[in-house]
């Protein structure tokens, strides 16, 4: 287009020239009204002459915040009239004052304007911005100005950016030779906008030259390859995220069903009660320390913990301390507890969900590939599931507390004849898996809703990953809750999401038939017994 090669020279004089100076009202006037040509014109001498006044100006046409008089051009925000000139105020708007004309050429030649002048910002942000408003409006005109600015743009990612967006403009051009060099360009390319390109580009009329079409056939069959790489690596991360998930959720069954024998159906309540926990920590940092915010997840870690921690142990000490052998009983005892405490809670903080807020350090992703970004918040609860998996296989390999809940897991009678007080230790044991609960739910508030159904989403998936892995086996625990979670994410991009559950649940099913004691079969006596 006209106005963007006139802006685009105008501009490189503008780079090229040390002197900056304020707009005369001429200028001003030349480029607030007229005719368009006339406009555009106006606009490249001041870009040429380095004008400090113009991009004000360009951004005040845009928003609709001119006026003029006969005498000058005014920027009105907010109530306050400043001279587009000279940038001083003007004590009143005259009541004759009128607003300039901007049709979509002289709209279009603004945006141009304003994004090639924020090419050469100190600020990152705006640099980008101005690239991606370029990729509509660009064409070969800009090529110099797009040289200059990919030659002094000292960050990788932009310098990267400013090479596609010169193959995207070169891939229209007259010259069958620049079009194919852009094709070429193109194939290192990973980003959709650029697939859309290209197949534009290959449809019917768009591209006659019989070795340029090769290499744009070429260039999107490499493009399409990498999208799919990136879609592939996303459906495999987002199925190790909910497979940590999982494995935080499962960790706790695995002690109190694993070693304990225990089925307790108000395990995801637990896990509510934590995130419960976490949400009152929020609140408590967000009024009394709203300087320390960003930290307060590090404060509700171990209060999760320990609150739920408190409730399984007086859980254990009141109800199932009487039921230990009597698995039927002790599902219909922790149903019926289940349901109280989702009653307790929606007295407490309502039937609603409530809002729990990331800090700003698990807010954002880690950019990998153009259509694969990883969120901060699942890669710390990834980091997160891990670590609480070390420090478990830790205490029950390594303390004083592991060796007693193994050995009364193994043989109860033996342990309490060497003088092991086992109910105390059924109660650290209880504890210990609600605590991990507790943790599972203060992670899982950083990723989803917060509300008293939200053990009931994750229960029957956990008891799935400590049958399948193996009870007692917390290697076991690990592979089957990282595997059900790739698995289901696999099957839900083939299947759907309930036909992936559906599937999920019967290859378990299946499984257990043919290997009753899951992934990890238990060794020694208790695997005989």
């Amino acid at each position: 287009m006209k106005q963007v090669l006139l802006i685009a020279l105008g501009l490189l004089a503008l780079v090229g020239s040390p002197a900056v100076q304020a707009l005369t009202p001429q200028q001003a006037r030349a480029i607030a009204t007229g005719d368009s040509d006339d406009r555009i014109a106006a606009m490249q001498a001041a870009l040429a002459a380095g004008d400090a006044g113009l991009a004000p100006l360009a951004q005040a046409l845009m928003d609709d915040a001119v006026k003029l008089t006969p005498e000058r051009v005014l920027i009105v925000r907010d109530g306050q009239a400043t001279d587009a000139a000279t940038g001083q105020a003007v004590a009143a708007v005259p009541d004759d004052a009128e607003d300039p004309v901007n049709n979509n050429r002289i709209r279009r030649a603004l945006q141009a304007a304003l994004a090639s002048l924020k090419l050469f910002s100190a600020d990152r942000g705006e640099r980008a911005q101005a690239i991606a408003q370029l990729r509509d409006q660009a064409d070969e005109g800009l090529m110099p100005l797009l040289d200059k600015a990919e030659a002094a743009e000292p960050d990788a990612a932009l310098k990267k950016q400013l090479g596609l967006l010169k193959a995207g403009v070169l891939v229209a051009s007259p010259d069958a030779a620049k079009r194919l060099a852009a094709a070429q360009l193109l194939e290192a390319s990973d980003d959709p906008n650029t697939r859309s390109l290209l197949l534009e580009r290959l449809a019917t009329g768009g591209e006659s030259d019989p070795a340029v079409r090769a290499a744009l056939q070429e260039a999107l069959s490499s493009v399409e390859t990498r999208l799919a790489l990136g879609e592939w690596l996303g459906v495999l991360f987002t199925g190790a995220s909910l497979g940590s998930i999982l494995l935080l959720v499962a960790l706790g069954l695995a002690i109190t069903y694993g070693l304990m024998g225990v089925i307790n159906m108000a395990h995801g309540e637990l896990m509510m009660i934590g995130a419960y926990a976490t949400f009152v920590v929020q609140n408590v940092f967000r009024t009394y320390f709203p300087g320390a915010f960003d930290w307060y997840v590090l404060a509700a870690i171990p209060l999760s913990f320990l609150a739920s921690a408190l409730v399984g142990a007086a859980l254990e000490r009141s109800v199932i301390r009487w039921l230990y052998g009597r698995p039927l009983e002790t599902l219909l005892a922790t149903w019926g507890i289940s349901l109280m405490l989702m009653q307790a809670v929606r007295s407490l903080f309502g039937a609603q969900n409530v809002p729990v807020e990331n800090p700003a350090w698990l807010s954002g992703g880690l950019q990998v590939m153009s259509n694969l970004t990883l969120p901060y918040n699942r890669l710390a609860i990834l980091a997160f599931a891990f670590i609480v998996l070390g420090g478990v296989a830790l205490l029950i390999a390594k303390t004083r507390l592991g060796l007693f809940v193994r050995g009364v897991t193994q043989n109860r009678r033996m342990a309490s004849c060497v003088g092991v007080n086992t109910a105390r230790v059924d109660t650290y044991a209880f504890a210990l898996g609600a605590g991990i609960a507790g943790l599972a739910g203060c992670a899982l508030s950083q990723v989803g809703n917060v509300g008293p159904d939200l053990g009931q989403s994750y229960i029957v998936d956990s008891f799935m990953v400590v049958v399948l892995g193996g009870v007692g086996q917390l290697a076991g625990t690990v592979v089957a809750g990282l595997g059900l979670g790739v698995l289901n994410k696999l099957l839900e991009g083939w299947a759907g999401a309930v036909l992936a559950k559906i599937m999920v649940l019967v290859f378990i099913v299946v499984f257990i038939q043919k290997r009753p004691q899951g992934l990890f079969a238990m060794k020694g006596r208790s695997a005989e017994a």
